[in-house]
This record gives structure tokens, C-alpha cells and sequence, in this order.
């Protein structure tokens, strides 16, 4: 049974979010929500919130036990981007792109579901 949550348009681009997911593939999700609380990156508390629905929906949609789940997958993918310019010299202007991120959390507790290359 898996279980996933997904966050859409994070205030954080995807390339400062995917050192944060990549901390907790094929974790334990208690191992996992505490590693998140004590990240200092910022989007840490973003993928911390998503992980922690996630295994909400797990225990409330199937019944899973909550101290049994694994992580899946977590990804970052590109959400919408904001596109601003900024006024240069001699007329010209400069672009500047507000990224934001979709995150998307997967928790299973079946342990055959988690891949070869993720487990450690």
C-alpha cells in the first residue's frame, strides 16, 4: 500500500529542494521527519509538512501503522515561475525568474516496495 502528498508551487526552486528530498528517500518516516526538523536549509519545513501528510493520509485512508512506514520516493519537481525584469544600464533590463517547486511525497509500508538504489 502506498500512501503520497503533494505540495504545489513552493516558494523554493527545485535545486534547493532536491538536496532536502534526497536526505530521505528509503528512510523510516520517523528517522526522516526528524532529520527534516533539524535541516537548516529552508525548505526543509516545506518537505517536512508534505512527509508528515503523506503519512497521514497512510494511517487514515488504509489504516497503515504509522511507526511501520517507509519513504518511497520524494520529488521536486518545476512549478510555476514568476518572471520579473529588472532595469539595467543604457535602457536594458535584466530577467529575473522566481522559481517555485511541486513536492511530492510517497510512504509505504511494505519494505519491497522501496528501490534497490534508494535503500541504504
Amino acid at each position: 500500500m502506498q500512501a503520497r502528498a503533494i505540495a504545489t508551487n513552493v516558494g523554493h526552486p527545485p535545486r534547493k529542494v532536491r538536496r532536502v528530498t534526497d536526505a530521505i528517500k528509503g528512510r523510516r518516516v520517523g528517522e526522516a521527519l526528524a532529520i527534516l526538523k533539524f535541516l537548516p536549509n529552508m525548505p526543509a519545513r516545506d518537505v517536512y509538512h508534505v512527509l508528515a501528510s503523506a503519512a497521514a493520509n497512510a494511517e487514515n485512508n488504509y489504516g497503515a501503522d504509522p511507526d511501520r512506514l517507509w519513504v518511497v520516493n520524494a520529488i521536486a519537481d518545476e512549478g510555476m515561475k514568476i518572471k520579473r525584469f529588472r532595469a539595467r544600464s543604457h535602457g536594458r533590463a535584466s530577467k529575473i525568474l522566481r522559481r517555485s517547486t511541486h513536492v511530492t511525497v510517497i510512504v509505504t509500508d511494505d519494505v519491497a516496495d522501496i528501490p534497490l538504489s534508494v535503500r541504504g
